[in-house]
């Protein structure tokens, strides 16, 4: 079952073990694996993660690392593709509140799935989306 999305920062920094996740959100990441649930990725992120290596703002190995747990059978993440639910989806989230597009996409693919988003992002949790932080 899927138990919600996460967000692109969420991803690296649960999978680093990074301090700046939050207990809250931790703890939710860690009962869908505990559980058999999963979280998913929305493919944006990939891209989003390439851009940011580009820009020398995260390390190569984030994108590997993640890249190879999408590959386990059953994991906890799994790779949700934008598609014509998500672009629906995508008209429900406000723009003004959330501007940057692949956050909105990212916001939209957990609207769409019916989940809540695990997000840091201050506007996205200021919205009407379900956040968890």
């Amino acid at each position: 079952m899927l138990a919600g999305v996460a967000d692109t920062h969420t991803v690296i920094w649960y999978l680093f073990a990074a301090p700046y996740l939050s207990q809250t959100a931790k703890e939710f990441l860690d009962r869908a694996a505990v559980t058999g649930d999963q979280i998913g990725i929305s493919s944006i992120t990939l891209i989003e993660m390439v851009y940011l290596i580009e820009k020398g703002r995260i390390a190569v190995e984030s994108f590997s690392r993640l890249a190879a747990v999408l590959q386990e059978p059953n994991g906890l993440f799994t790779e949700i593709p934008p598609d014509l639910r998500v672009s629906r989806a995508l008209l429900r989230v406000d723009s003004a509140a959330t501007p940057d597009m692949p956050d909105r996409i990212i916001a939209a693919t957990a609207l769409c799935m019916g989940v809540p988003l695990v997000s840091k992002d201050r506007k996205i949790r200021l919205s009407t989306l379900t956040t968890i932080w």
